[in-house]
């Protein structure tokens, strides 16, 4: 036809080509994980942990309207989606130093509500307060006994440990000896352990050994999970060993949780090895839920977020 002889197919493409790019540029592509399995029924779950350090951070004046307060509200429209409910901290409750004080002025009126649904691990800066006094004041038995900062508890047929990984190895032995006879008594299939200093992360303040020999009995012990925090951002490891190798029969999964509430940091570029999942810049909690012999997970941002990462995991 004649009127093709003038008809410049090459510009037409040029052109759609532009507007292609310019619409993915004003609404590009959202930051989500998708599961990798679908999700336990709802009818199989036995009982869901709700999970979060790094939560409560005083500087900010109207503690009504912190970040801690925004992850408080959604914990609790996240609370009657199930009977079996139990909260998990994973220290630094309150910023900067812990004190009595900072934990009624900042946490209580927040994370407080949830407090006998609680089950909490000390932080550095809970113990920058000498003894950690304010932190164990306010939670009380709920810590454990004799203030050591480590206790274990069953909840649906699973085991779950809390240690305190500020304290030192040289002086830490009888949190592993306790660790060692606790293990040895467990006659569970499936355990989790949770404290504040992750050995395995991809935040600026890099991996912390003074859990490593934990790590390792944990290991040989056949444990599942660890949950950490203290770097400000979320992370899931694949199962490793106290060494970083990847071992799937018989590693450890972290989830590295710091997104309470207190201000959010950055990772390095590009990851650490084994790191399956990062997102920074978000707050929120992150949900297990247990069955018998595997479990579902699935890290739920506060309102204006779409960041999520889920899946599930079976026990050794």
């Amino acid at each position: 036809m004649a009127w093709m002889k003038n008809f410049d197919f090459c510009k037409v493409a040029q052109a759609f080509l532009f507007l292609l790019l310019a619409a993915c540029a004003a609404n590009p592509p959202t930051a989500e994980f998708k599961p990798s399995v679908e999700r336990i029924p709802p009818k199989h779950i036995l009982h869901s942990l709700f999970v979060a350090g790094d939560i409560a951070d005083c500087r900010n004046k109207t503690p009504a309207k912190s970040s801690a307060a925004q992850t408080a509200a959604q914990l609790e429209t996240l609370l009657p989606t199930t009977t079996n409910t139990s909260i998990i901290t994973l220290g630094d409750h309150v910023y900067e130093n812990g004190t009595a004080q900072e934990y009624s002025d900042c946490y209580a009126p927040t994370w407080g509500r949830f407090k006998e649904k609680t089950f909490p691990a000390p932080g550095n800066h809970d113990y920058n307060t000498p003894m950690a006094s304010g932190y164990y004041d306010y939670f009380g038995a709920r810590a454990g006994p004799a203030r050591r900062g480590y206790y274990s508890f069953d909840v649906a047929g699973w085991h779950v440990i809390s240690l305190n990984s500020n304290i030192a190895d040289d002086n830490g032995m009888e949190q592993i000896k306790w660790l060692r006879e606790d293990l040895a008594a467990n006659k569970s299939q499936c355990t989790i352990a949770y404290w504040h200093h992750p050995l395995f992360t991809s935040g600026l303040r890099g991996n912390n050994r003074m859990m490593k020999s934990a790590w390792k009995i944990l290991h040989e012990a056949n444990a599942d999970i660890v949950l950490t925090a203290h770097d400000h951002h979320y992370e899931r490891f694949a199962p490793q060993d106290a060494e970083g190798r990847a071992d799937g029969a018989r590693g450890l999964t972290e989830f590295l949780v710091g997104s309470g509430g207190a201000n959010l940091s950055t990772i390095v570029d590009p990851p650490r090895q084994n790191s399956e999942a990062q997102i920074i810049g978000t707050f929120g909690i992150l949900r297990l839920d247990l069955q018998e012999g595997q479990y579902a997970w699935e890290f739920i941002p506060v309102a204006g977020s779409a960041a999520r990462d889920s899946g599930v995991g079976s026990c050794h």
